[in-house]
């Protein structure tokens, strides 16, 4: 089974490291042209040198904070003036950590722009031509909190879950029309965001981080973080010809960390 993404034009978002990178290289891979998206343009031009373009493809990319909503908006406005896609990766930096009784009302406003507002938006601008085209690829990175909340990341737990609630509503809108809607529910993988929270768990414990770490993964059957570019090969097969039925689901990506049926 070989899958050809060429001609297809893929908007990635938080690609410039981790499952955003790997998404894209895959991607590019198999033959798409990728727009990447995050705040670094440094790290953005680093990812970008490093996409196949064996295949014809013409990789760009945009710099855009998702931690400021409106002015997210206008690069998002803008970058559609010219742009269409095929292929939209819902995707951004996580929330930061924390219990319900460490959060208030304006960091779950803070969170529901950054998680659910910004990915809404996007799509809703990207809609047009998928719906014209009678084809079109949404796929959002998600969590497996969403089905097994942690209790310190209840930002993320919290409007996650909203945004998968809304992408099965809009993969019921659109199916007829050629258009899947798939959310991935992330585990752990091998990003600057696991490392980050396994710090933290290294601090509240007094531990080292590599003990932090063997923590982690206990909870893993696989027993390792999962490689970004792993990610990619299961977006690349949801945005192909072959899965054209698969729609309005939910997969856990997560070396079978989930322990519910």
């Amino acid at each position: 089974m070989e899958i050809n993404l060429i001609g297809k034009k893929a908007l990635i978002g938080a690609s410039s490291t981790g499952i955003g990178a790997g998404i894209a290289r895959v991607l590019a891979s198999c033959g798409a042209s990728v727009t990447l998206a995050s705040r670094s343009e440094e790290k953005l031009k680093h990812t970008l040198e490093s996409l196949d373009t064996s295949k014809g493809q013409r990789h760009q990319y945009i710099l855009v904070d998702y931690n400021d909503h409106e002015a997210y908006k206008v690069k998002i406005d803008d970058y559609f003036q010219s742009n269409k896609v095929d292929i939209l990766v819902n995707n951004s930096n996580g929330p930061q950590a924390g219990t319900i009784d460490q959060k208030n009302l304006a960091d779950y406003q803070n969170a529901f722009e950054l998680l659910f507002q910004n990915h809404c938006y996007t799509t809703s601008c990207a809609l047009p031509y998928m719906l014209a085209n009678r084809y079109g690829r949404v796929i959002n990175v998600s969590s497996s909190t969403v089905k097994e909340p942690v209790s310190n990341l209840v930002l993320s737990n919290t409007i996650r879950t909203a945004l998968i609630s809304w992408s099965k509503s809009l993969s019921d809108d659109v199916a007829k029309d050629g258009i899947t809607v798939n959310s991935i529910l992330t585990g752990l993988f091998d990003t600057e965001r696991i490392q980050s929270l396994t710090n933290l768990d290294a601090q509240r414990l007094g531990i080292s981080y590599e003990e932090a770490l063997q923590l982690r993964l206990k909870q893993v059957p696989a027993a390792r973080l999962g490689k970004p570019e792993e990610y990619g090969y299961l977006v690349a097969f949801i945005c192909s010809e072959y899965a054209n039925y698969l729609t309005g689901t939910n997969i856990p990506l997560d070396g079978g960390m989930l322990k519910g049926l």
